[in-house]
C-alpha cells in the first residue's frame, strides 16, 4: 500500500466512525490532517516523506501499556484497540491538538478519530504486502531491528 492509500484508509475509517462530527468531513481533508500528524514532514500530505513509524515504536519505551497494543498492530494477529488518552500518550498532545485544529474538531473527537484510524494505518503500513513496509522497517534497522527493539521494550531481549 502506498502512503496516500494508507492515509485514505485511515480517513475512511474516521469518516465512518460513530462520531457525528467526523462523518461529514471530506476524506481528502482527513487524509491531509493524518499526513501532517503521522508523517515525517509537515504541512500536509504533499510534504510528508512517509509515516513516522519509528517515533511511534520509540514511544513504546515510555509505556508498558502501549507496548502490547502497538505490537499487535505491527504483528499479524488481531489489532488491539487504543483509547483516546493512549493516543495522546503515543503521539503527544500537540499532535492531537494539531489534528483537531486542522479538521475543526474538539480534542475528544480528534482523539477518538485517531484511536479508530491508527490501528488500521499501522497494521496496513507494516503488512508484508505493503510497498511501504520495507522503507518503514528501514527506519528501525530492518525486520531484525524492529523485532529486537520490540523485544527490548517488552523485556525479552
Amino acid at each position: 500500500m502506498e502512503l496516500m492509500d494508507l492515509l485514505n484508509l485511515g480517513a475512511k475509517v474516521i469518516q465512518g466512525n460513530s462520531d457525528d462530527t467526523t462523518t461529514g468531513i471530506d476524506v481528502g481533508s482527513i487524509a491531509s490532517a493524518l499526513g501532517s500528524v503521522l508523517g515525517n514532514g509537515s504541512e500536509g500530505v504533499q510534504e510528508t516523506k512517509g509515516l513516522d513509524i519509528s517515533s511511534i515504536i520509540a514511544a513504546l519505551a515510555s509505556s508498558g501499556a502501549l507496548q502490547k497494543i502497538v505490537t499487535s498492530w505491527v504483528g499479524s494477529g488481531e489489532n488491539e484497540a487504543i483509547s483516546g488518552d493512549q493516543v495522546t500518550e503515543l503521539l503527544g498532545s500537540d499532535k492531537v491538538k494539531e489534528f483537531a485544529s486542522q479538521l475543526g474538531l474538539s480534542e475528544d473527537s480528534a482523539k477518538g478519530a485517531l484511536a479508530d484510524a491508527l490501528p488500521q494505518i499501522i497494521d496496513k503500513a507494516t503488512n508484508e504486502d505493503s510497498s511501504l513496509a520495507s522503507s518503514l522497517l528501514e527506519q528501525v534497522g530492518g525486520i531484525n531491528g524492529a523485532m529486537d527493539m520490540l523485544g527490548k521494550f517488552m523485556g525479552k531481549a
